[in-house]
């Protein structure tokens, strides 16, 4: 392959170093441009998710076998060869995405609903501090402006007052449509319900009547039901041991619950960097195989002559790929958790078939599986920070860690060695590298960085992995025998290391490092570097740390916005001259000025009723002050829209403007179909970037159908010279943020 790779370019020593060209050779040698596929695979996703529209399903799969068509023409070309994969690859990523969304359509709630009568089987039921939600299977709706009913719905109930899984029950309840971004760019939980099958969200009004069904069950419900009772009884026999928080972390670890952690907790955990422990992933599925494989194994060792008689090792792999299966069930098999089994299900496999099990190649595997099933996972944190961990962990261990194992043979290397140097050392850099490797989707998604992350994860790690959770394996194995408190108790001692730990470190000066906001494509440039250093074998690899270098730089230097305006037009802010955003909400919902502050880096709390200083409210509306002295208007009465609409630079208000407006207007029309807003001040006018393209149309947020001219701000000549130029990121340019 390198030889004939060389052969296509004839004269490529005229234009390319012979060194160059030499690494080039070997970056493509037989099986070094695998893991390049699953990238590409991943890309298509991505660019499914910025499509303005729905793409068709005979286009994508179209696309799909013309692409498949090239690379079986091409494959006596290398240099065509490897371009067709590469562009089969993004086809087929593409094509399986618009597949799995056409496969999973269902309908979703449009408009907020009031007094709805729901009956229907209950499929899974959370708790958390203040209130307890279920997830409904829809058997009958009613009520007003309901066009689309919902097949599913996640219902929030007082606390302690959730029906339990497997009933059929009559509710009444308010229902919203699934929440769209808070902001431009950032989570979008519209679509991340449409993939969980969720058509709305709300809360229930009175009592929850159990009932009897029109009709039984069905197989896969009853199978749901059965599982959630199996959990729900281990969460009892955890917390009837342990209380409080450390009961709370331990059913977190054991059945996935992780909803009834308090939230001073909760917030240190994160902000110390151990907040991954709370969220069954990679980690956890990697203890409990290999506490089984390695305990296992070493049980059947002790039986005479067995280990020289049969293959002990694979049983163990076996073993643990059994009881890793039954804790994805246990734990409630979220998409996260499936990603981690598949991964871990694959290095069993492979230790089963005798094959090398911590290689690119499984990440590959790993990923190309995922994705098949769950292309949505691209664009959710979790993929992105546990694919990223992993391979820079592989990357360092090829190309680094084996060297601190090196030089044992002299006198101080060797008692380094027993004394367990090593291993902390390893502990010290696969922290470190792992850090490094999330902080840009830490920075991008949750604003935040964890300088300390380090230090708590080598207080932490080590106890959790070799205490808390074999104490939790061998507590779920004592339950049916009936000694299992002591596991608990013993497990409990752990977590409450941690949790000293997770406190201790969020305490620190300096400990929570907040980042603002910026786009996507700081993020895909660093993606991009990552992949380079962890991909490629020889030095070309350090050309990833320049696209990391640019992408921090174009992260720097992303403009804060000057306006922010809710979906809903119920919140707003305006950026005033010192700097800081003041704040108007129109409503009780603090979510979306949680959102708006940590994007701007701000410490200052959503509650916190200085946060409206500088805006100035009266009945018929309010009023903010731009740094450079313009004004925002929030238009509420007739006479104040009529008065605003000739001083203020911007208004917002669900008024239609007069011809004569020289101001930018923001109304219901514009946000209902673009969502969110931000604006940023650029000369005499503002440059504005909406939560969706104009013409978007998706199936987790369908598009308003309004006339054109209702999408102009002000439909005058005023607002042609000063109304808003369009800085919405090109569909191809933006990657789906969540």
């Amino acid at each position: 392959m390198r030889a004939a790779w060389g052969a296509a370019w004839p004269h490529a020593e005229f234009a390319i170093p012979a060194r160059l060209r030499e690494w080039a050779a070997v970056e493509v040698g037989a099986g070094r441009l695998l893991p390049w596929f699953a990238v590409a695979f991943g890309a298509g996703i991505v660019l499914y998710f910025t499509a303005e529209h729905e793409p068709a399903v005979w286009a994508a799969s179209g696309l799909a076998i013309v692409a498949i068509v090239a690379a079986a023409l091409s494959r006596r070309r290398p240099v065509g060869f490897v371009l067709a994969l590469g562009f089969l690859g993004i086809a087929a990523g593409f094509a399986t995405a618009t597949l799995k969304t056409a496969l999973i359509d269902h309908p979703i709630l449009r408009y907020p609903a009031y007094s709805v009568s729901l009956a229907g089987f209950v499929e899974l039921r959370e708790e958390s501090q203040k209130t307890d939600r279920f997830i409904l299977r829809v058997d009958r709706i009613e009520g007003a402006r309901i066009s689309d009913k919902p097949r599913r719905v996640r219902l929030s109930v007082k606390r302690g007052t959730a029906p339990p899984a497997g009933a059929f029950v009559e509710v009444k309840a308010q229902l919203q449509p699934p929440l769209q971004p808070l902001r431009p760019g950032s989570y979008d939980f519209a679509r991340d319900l449409y993939f969980q099958r969720l058509g709305a969200s709300g809360f229930v009004h009175g009592a929850v009547r159990i009932v009897t069904p029109p009709a039984a069950a069905g197989l896969r419900l009853r199978a749901d039901a059965a599982i959630q009772n199996l959990r729900d009884a281990i969460d009892f026999r955890i917390r009837s041991v342990l209380k409080g928080d450390v009961g709370s972390i331990a059913s977190a670890l054991i059945t996935g619950k992780r909803d009834a952690i308090s939230r001073d907790l909760y917030d240190a955990m994160f902000v110390s960097g151990i907040g991954h422990v709370l969220s069954i992933s990679g980690y956890h599925m990697a203890v409990v195989a290999g506490v089984v494989f390695f305990v296992l194994r070493a049980l059947l060792a002790l039986i005479p002559g067995l280990a020289d008689r049969a293959p002990v090792k694979k049983w163990s792999a076996f073993a643990a790929l059994l009881v890793t299966a039954f804790y994805l069930v246990l734990s409630g098999a979220e998409v996260a958790t499936q990603r981690s089994f598949i991964m871990i299900a694959i290095v069993l496999i492979g230790t089963m078939l005798d094959r090398p099990i911590l290689t690119l190649r499984t990440v590959t595997f790993a990923a190309l599986a995922v994705l098949l099933f769950a292309p949505e996972a691209v664009v959710h944190p979790s993929f992105q920070m546990s694919f990223a961990a992993t391979l820079a962990l592989i990357a360092a261990y090829s190309h680094g860690l084996p060297l601190m194992r090196a030089g044992t043979d002299s006198p101080l290397h060797a008692r380094a060695a027993l004394w367990g140097a090593n291993e902390v050392i390893g502990l010290v850099l696969a922290s470190l590298i792992a850090g490094l490797a999330t902080t840009p989707y830490a920075a991008y998604h949750f604003h935040r960085l964890a300088p300390y992350g380090v230090l708590a994860n080598l207080l932490a790690m080590p106890v959790v992995s070799a205490w808390v959770m074999p104490m939790g394996i061998l507590g779920v194995l004592a339950i049916p025998f009936g000694f299992d408190a002591e596991f608990w108790r013993q497990m409990g001692y752990g977590i409450e290391w941690m949790d000293a730990v997770a406190l201790w470190v969020a305490g620190l000066p300096g400990a929570f490092g907040r980042v603002t906001s910026f786009g996507t494509g700081p993020l895909l440039l660093a993606t991009m570097g990552l992949l380079l250093i962890g991909l490629l074998k020889t030095p070309l690899r350090w050309s990833g740390t320049l696209f990391i270098a640019l992408a921090i730089v174009m992260a720097a230097g992303t403009p804060r916005p000057d306006i922010l305006v809710a979906s809903d037009g119920r919140a707003f802010a305006v950026r005033g001259a010192d700097g800081r955003l003041a704040f108007h909400r129109n409503g009780g919902d603090a979510f979306a000025i949680k959102e708006w502050l940590a994007a701007d880096a701000d410490g200052r709390n959503e509650r916190d009723p200085k946060l409206g200083a500088g805006i100035a409210c009266d009945p018929s509306g309010c009023i903010g002050k731009l740094a450079d002295g313009r004004l925002v208007s929030y238009a509420l009465s007739p006479e104040a829209f009529a008065e605003d609409y000739r001083r203020a630079a911007v208004v917002v208000t669900t008024r239609d403007p007069p011809p004569d407006c020289a101001a930018l207007v923001i109304g219901r029309k514009i946000w209902r179909r673009r969502g969110a807003l931000i604006l940023r001040a650029d000369g005499k006018g503002f440059v504005l970037q909406s939560a969706h393209p104009a013409n978007f149309d998706r199936p987790w947020a369908r598009g308003v159908p309004i006339s054109a001219a209702a999408d102009s701000a002000s439909g005058s000549a005023g607002a042609a010279r000063n109304g808003p130029r369009d800085a919405t990121p090109r569909a191809e340019d933006l990657q789906a943020g969540d």
